[in-house]
């Protein structure tokens, strides 16, 4: 199965939090899975870093792609048929970070992994964190 994680889902397991599930941790750990990251959590992620929202243990652009590669886990470019499948989802979730991820979780017809509630009601597998 192809996990696409949520950006709390990401830094959850890089700082191995405990508010990330077993059920979660247990997939995005098991090695039959594929998980993959988003270039709009990269982005998202840059962006509150950047601001003083997000506290990394250095430079973002150190941190994350060496959390990446340390836990094999593969980047998910924005293509525009994620960003044209974006118009077709209902206006639900109003977090554009959080919409690019279920549209491209729709395309790829992958699995999210998220805490987040809302993302329920969309056409989308979930895997609770």
């Amino acid at each position: 199965m192809n996990l696409l994680l949520d950006t709390h889902v990401l830094l959850w397991w890089m700082a191995d939090d405990p508010a990330l599930g077993d059920q979660a941790r247990d997939a995005v750990a098991n090695p039959g899975n594929g998980v993959w990251v988003s270039a709009a959590s990269a982005w998202e992620i840059a962006i509150k870093a950047g601001l003083g929202r997000l506290t990394l243990p250095g430079p973002v652009a150190k941190v994350l792609p060496a959390a990446l590669v340390e836990s094999e886990f593969s980047p998910l470019p924005i293509t525009v048929e994620h960003a044209l499948r974006v118009c077709e989802l209902p206006p639900i979730h109003a977090d554009p970070f959080d919409r690019i991820l279920i549209a491209q979780a729709i395309t790829q017809t992958w699995t999210i992994v998220t805490a987040d509630a809302v993302f329920a009601r969309y056409p989308v597998n979930i895997i609770p964190a």
